[in-house]
């Protein structure tokens, strides 16, 4: 019998979370709403409505932020995301970059800070430099009277979900990094660490171009490829959390070395390296004609300008990276059958250029119906995605479980 009660006591919480997630995000989606507008859009009756809503507000998620205007009768208080309830900082640490931001729970921004960084640093003085950012984030954040929410890192490799360990980043050359273990020496909060484009398909799907689509497949390109999936509007991680590498199917198995090891992967046809690369090919002793003869300081920004200039060098490059990342995209389509592509990274900068092919290649290789059914655009947030999906992340977490975060008591 007692096992009995203690089993109906589980069930009852976990109904009582389930039911409190459901309130948020549905005030992350429709905000501002009266008590009975959440009650129609949940399913869930007034009276539970009412006593979730009181929890939420005690607990800072949520504040009243007027009265329903048109209505009969007495007019509903209208409900939105506490702002107040404290912020959320968030990092990418990319191969050439550390990007940084620090928002409330609106969310907005307070924070932000980008700098490249040369890989030849090494692992420890990125490490220490990305700490010493993060904590000067948590200080804007703090001044702001809020508390820390959650911290959640986008990494260019695989990562252990359980440990929150760094695997294996090939284009760093890191190995098994104990990364959430050094965050929570110096932070009291959820550390939330996975791989950066998985981290910005969930950015895309909450704030972004993938927003109100349940079946998405993301595809970052920057100095690597990297790929995420929104599955029946979650993350697909895999059986072990490292999936998803899209970056590393072999597309040429007598092509250029990968740092993973492998050869002819697809990031080895269609990554920054790749494009400038093509660059290089396509200069085929024409460096007097072109704006890129200059390999040494080339950008992904100085060959899109130079394409919008008409540059022949800058628009055979684009066009070969386009071409590979078109096949790459139709075979997905086909495998994964999504509603949206979204492309997102440092080479979504060349999108005007680099989405037409990709549009051709995918008429000529991806079944009908499964080409009817997907639409492909770029990332709303751009360079941005993953630090936005880190917010994303956090806010999940809070969705998922609202009694594990503390907030700031008013």
């Amino acid at each position: 019998m007692a096992f009995r009660n203690l089993q109906r006591t589980g069930d009852q919480a976990l109904v009582r979370e389930i039911n409190l997630s459901l309130i948020l995000d549905s005030l992350r989606k429709n905000a501002p709403q009266s008590r009975a507008a959440l009650a129609d859009l949940t399913g869930l009756n007034k009276t539970t409505v009412s006593s979730l809503i009181r929890e939420l507000i005690d607990r800072n998620f949520v504040r009243e932020v007027g009265l329903k205007s048109g209505s009969t009768g007495r007019p509903g208080r209208l409900l939105d995301l506490n702002p107040a309830a404290g912020y959320i900082v968030t990092c990418e640490i990319g191969v050439d970059f550390i990007s940084i931001l620090c928002t409330d729970f609106a969310p907005e921004i307070i924070w932000r800070h980008h700098e490249n960084i040369k890989p030849e640093m090494g692992q420890q003085l990125i490490l220490d430099h990305v700490l010493a950012l993060l904590i000067q984030a948590e200080a804007e954040g703090a001044a702001t009277g809020g508390s820390l929410l959650g911290v959640a890192v986008g990494v260019p490799g695989l990562v252990d979900q359980t440990s929150g360990i760094l695997l294996f980043a090939p284009n760093l050359a890191w190995k098994d990094v104990p990364l959430r273990k050094v965050l929570e020496e110096s932070f009291d909060a959820p550390i939330i660490v996975d791989n950066e484009a998985r981290m910005a398909a969930l950015g895309e799907h909450y704030f972004g171009a993938a927003a109100g689509y349940d079946e998405v497949l993301y595809i970052s390109v920057g100095v690597g490829l990297g790929g995420g999936i929104v599955h029946n509007g979650r993350m697909f991680r895999g059986a072990s959390g490292t999936g998803t590498e899209f970056g590393h199917m072999t597309m040429d198995p007598d092509g250029e070395p990968c740092n993973c090891g492998n050869r002819g992967c697809w990031e080895t046809q269609v990554s920054q390296s790749a494009l400038f690369r093509f660059v290089g090919e396509a200069l085929n002793g024409r460096k007097n004609g072109s704006a890129l003869a200059d390999i040494s300081a080339l950008t992904v920004q100085k060959i899109v300008d130079a394409a919008d200039s008409g540059d022949k060098v800058a628009l055979s490059a684009l066009n070969k990276v386009g071409h590979n990342l078109g096949i790459g995209i139709a075979s997905l389509v086909n495998a994964l059958n999504p509603k949206l592509v979204v492309f997102g990274g440092v080479l979504s900068l060349g999108s005007d250029y680099l989405l037409p092919v990709v549009e051709e290649e995918l008429e000529k290789r991806a079944l009908s119906w499964n080409r009817r059914a997907s639409r492909v655009v770029s990332a709303h947030h751009g360079i941005d995605a993953c630090v936005i999906g880190g917010v994303a992340t956090v806010y999940q977490a809070i969705l998922v479980d609202p009694g594990r975060i503390r907030t700031q008591m008013i």
